[in-house]
C-alpha cells in the first residue's frame, strides 16, 4: 500500500513539472505576443503623428509644443509610456519603418528604443537584422552598440559589403567573415596603464566568458583553455581553443599582451597544423587560427603570413570603447571614396 502511494507521488511530481513547463511557455508566449502587438500600436501611433504634421515635415512653431502637449494628456487619459522621448520615437519608428510588414516580430520596444537612437540608416537596419538573428537581449544589444560593431566590421569592407552588412546583418560563410579589428574587451574592466600578464588577461577573459562571446560572436562554442599539445617530448599550451558551429571548424586563440611578433605567427602555424592532423575529426573543416595582440605591425604582418596554407590572422584588442567620431569619419570617409 505504501508503494502505491510513493508511486502516487511521482506521478503526481510529474504532473507538477510538465504543468509548469506548460505555463512557462504560456508565459514566453503571451510575453511575445503583447511585445508584438506593441511595437505595432507604437507604429501606428507615430503614424498618426506624421500624418498630423502633414506628411512628417515637422513645423518648427509647434514641433516642440505638439509633443509635449501629447505627452501631457495621454498620459492623463492612458497612463504611463507616453513620455516625450517615447512619442518622439514612435514616430521615427514609422519614418525608419515606413512598412509595417518590415518590422521584426522578435525586437520588443525595448530593442526598438535603443536602435533607433542612432540617426545612421545603414547603421540602425544592422543592429535590427543582427539583433533578431543573433537574439540579443536589450543588454546586450546596448553592449554591441557602444562597442561600435556595425563599424568596426563595415570598415573592413567596401561599400557593396557595407550596403549588404546593413541590409542582411553579419553572414558567416568563411573564416575572414568571424573577425574583427580590433576586439574590444573593455567589459574586462582593466585600467589602461595597468601592466598586466598575458596569465590575467586570459583569466579575466574566461570570467567574462559570456562578454566575450558575444564580442567573438555568432557561433563560437567554448572548448578549452590551456589546450595541450606534445610534439617530440615538448609541450606547447593554446591560449583559447573555441569550436565555431557555423563553419564547423576549431578556432584557435593566442593571447599577447604586446605587439604580435613573427614568432608568434609561426607558433600559431605550428599549432593548427597540429589541429589538422591529430585533432580535427571527419566532418571538421581547417581550424583557423587568430592571434590576439594589443598591437600589431601591418607591414611585419603582410611578411610573416605570407605563404602560409593555414587560415592564419591577426587582430588587434584594445580594453577601452572605440572612439565614435572617429569610427564615423573612417566609414563616411569609405563611403565618399567608393562614389
Amino acid at each position: 500500500m505504501e508503494k502505491e502511494v510513493n508511486i502516487e507521488k511521482v506521478k503526481y511530481t510529474t504532473l507538477i513539472n510538465e504543468i509548469g513547463v506548460l505555463l512557462q511557455k504560456g508565459r514566453e508566449q503571451v510575453a511575445h505576443s503583447v511585445n508584438t502587438v506593441l511595437v505595432q500600436t507604437y507604429w501606428l501611433i507615430g503614424r498618426h503623428i506624421v500624418e498630423f504634421e502633414q506628411g512628417g515635415k515637422e513645423k518648427a512653431e509647434y514641433g516642440s509644443f505638439l509633443f509635449e502637449q501629447l505627452s501631457k494628456d495621454l498620459t492623463q487619459l492612458y497612463g504611463k509610456g507616453f513620455s516625450r522621448a517615447n512619442l518622439l520615437y514612435m514616430r521615427k519608428l514609422y519614418l525608419t519603418f515606413p512598412k509595417s510588414e518590415t518590422l521584426s516580430n522578435v525586437l520588443s520596444w525595448s530593442h526598438y528604443f535603443e536602435i533607433l537612437r542612432s540617426d545612421n540608416e545603414l547603421e540602425i537596419n544592422f543592429y535590427a537584422k543582427q539583433t533578431e538573428k543573433e537574439n540579443w537581449s536589450v543588454r546586450e544589444l546596448k553592449r554591441q552598440m557602444k562597442s561600435m560593431l556595425f563599424h568596426r566590421l563595415a570598415l573592413s569592407k567596401d561599400k557593396k559589403g557595407v550596403l549588404e552588412l546593413s541590409e542582411q546583418g553579419q553572414e558567416i560563410q568563411k573564416a575572414e567573415d568571424i573577425l574583427k579589428d580590433p576586439y574590444v574587451l573593455e567589459f574586462l574592466s582593466i585600467p589602461q596603464n595597468y601592466q598586466y600578464l598575458e596569465g590575467e588577461l586570459e583569466e579575466k577573459l574566461i570570467s567574462n566568458l559570456q562578454y566575450f562571446l558575444l564580442e567573438l560572436g555568432k557561433g563560437f562554442t567554448f572548448e578549452k583553455r590551456q589546450y595541450r599539445i606534445s610534439i617530440s617530448g615538448k609541450h606547447f599550451f593554446v591560449d583559447l581553443v573555441f569550436y565555431h558551429r557555423i563553419l564547423k571548424c576549431f578556432v584557435l586563440i593566442d593571447l599577447k599582451r604586446g605587439e604580435v611578433t613573427h614568432q608568434d605567427v609561426g607558433q600559431m602555424n605550428l599549432y593548427l597544423n597540429y589541429f589538422k592532423k591529430e585533432v580535427n575529426t571527419e566532418g571538421d573543416n581547417p581550424p583557423i587560427g587568430i592571434v590576439l595582440g594589443a598591437d600589431k605591425d601591418h607591414v611585419l604582418v603582410e611578411y610573416a603570413t605570407e605563404s602560409i596554407g593555414n587560415q592564419l590572422f591577426i587582430s588587434k584588442y584594445q580594453l577601452y570603447l572605440p572612439d565614435k567620431k572617429q569610427l564615423e569619419n573612417e566609414l563616411n570617409k569609405l563611403l565618399d571614396e567608393n562614389e
